[in-house]
């Protein structure tokens, strides 16, 4: 779950038609789930959890379901050549397909956005095993993204009916990956406004910050940004749109490649990044690097902060602060050949904001490994 607003701000919000307890799971629909679910368990720090396929009686596809503390993931690929799961990832590459949202009662969810204009994605249905039941429903978004309305008050199981428990001889020890901060979804030109108001409409979010051009910018490409959260804040959603540059934008650049708008990265929390990334560093994960010349002034930009300037330059890590504290964020390299879907690690020391004294640094990084890649 994201930060939690103060008890007496969640308490002013009574009309909230769209409770969201926080991020259920997230769906990645994958070329390779088994080998998909190696890599996180082995790069990141996963735990194997569930899976489904032919022998749970899942016939076109097979799901791995992974965990560390309260970040889900599952892992979905399609065992033939035809079907929404393999045309998904033809067109997409590797992506994610589901941001599923826990609710106490997953059919006046379904209901209420349905009612406001949602495009119905999976009607209430009710899946039982020993264990007791859950329901679940969900509604379209952007692109070929969907969100999953998941009642599980009533089950007690590890993960969901049709689902066996999946125990691994071996399992990777965490890295200290707690929870989902946000997901960020990349829209086409001119519709980040679109979106804006579906999420205002249709789930009642509110849009909480606004990145111009102005904010988000470089010598060669920028981008706009607007931030959207429910109700008690524990669900955000940025979403960001091509803005007019002189070259290429990494939005323009991920369009291109997942063919279609779709989730741009997943902010992961941590309570302690440099530990997290050291570790993440030492499996393999790689990070996007800005110059070594962004830590010379950094006291100077965001005050007094507890880690030592060192270990951040040797990570890479950046910081920056506002009105309630300050944060600490680091972006992965895409996770898969096409450059679209990468992670963010970012630990809040009070900090609600996303960071935008990093921006530039960050953008100038993405733009080298555009550039790398004749893209830019």
């Amino acid at each position: 779950m994201s930060t939690v607003l103060p008890a007496g701000k969640q308490q002013a919000q009574p009309t909230d038609f769209l409770p969201l307890l926080g991020t259920d799971y997230i769906e990645f629909y994958v070329g390779n789930a088994k080998q998909s679910a190696h890599y996180y368990k082995t790069a990141f720090g996963f735990q194997s959890l569930a899976y489904a396929g032919p022998e749970t009686g899942m016939k076109d596809r097979a799901s791995y379901v992974i965990r560390q503390n309260k970040l889900t993931f599952v892992l979905t690929t399609s065992l033939k050549p035809e079907g929404p799961v393999a045309e998904h990832f033809a067109r997409h590459g590797d992506g994610v397909k589901c941001i599923s949202l826990t609710v106490n009662d997953a059919a006046d969810a379904w209901k209420q956005t349905t009612t406001r204009g949602a495009k119905s994605y999976l009607q209430p249905t009710v899946l039982k095993d020993e264990y007791g039941e859950i329901v679940l429903c969900g509604i379209h978004t952007y692109g070929d993204t969907v969100h999953l309305f998941i009642e599980r008050k009533n089950y007690s199981g590890s993960f969901m009916p049709g689902y066996e428990k999946w125990e691994t001889e071996s399992e990777s020890v965490s890295t200290g990956l707690l929870h989902v901060d946000h997901c960020v979804g990349n829209v086409g030109w001119n519709q980040m406004n679109k979106w804006v108001k579906f999420y205002e409409d249709v789930m009642g979010f509110k849009n909480i910050l606004s990145f111009d051009d102005k904010d988000i910018s470089t010598e060669y490409s920028a981008l706009m940004s607007k931030v959207m959260s429910n109700g008690n804040g524990y669900v955000k959603f940025p979403i960001n749109e091509p803005a007019e540059g002189k070259k290429k934008s990494q939005v323009e650049e991920y369009l291109e490649y997942y063919k279609g708008e779709g989730v741009q990265h997943v902010a992961i929390a941590t309570s302690n990044i440099v530990e997290t990334v050291t570790e993440l560093q030492s499996r393999g994960v790689e990070f996007l690097r800005v110059p070594g010349s962004y830590y010379d002034s950094l006291l100077d930009r965001v005050g007094k902060i507890d880690e030592e300037i060192g270990s951040l330059r040797e990570l890479g890590i950046l910081v920056d602060r506002d009105d309630e504290g300050y944060l600490l964020q680091i972006f992965t390299k895409p996770l898969q050949d096409r450059p679209t879907l990468f992670f963010e690690i970012i630990q809040r020391k009070g900090a609600r904001s996303f960071g935008k004294g990093n921006f530039k640094a960050l953008f100038e990084a993405l733009e080298r490994e555009q550039e790398r890649r004749g893209n830019l």
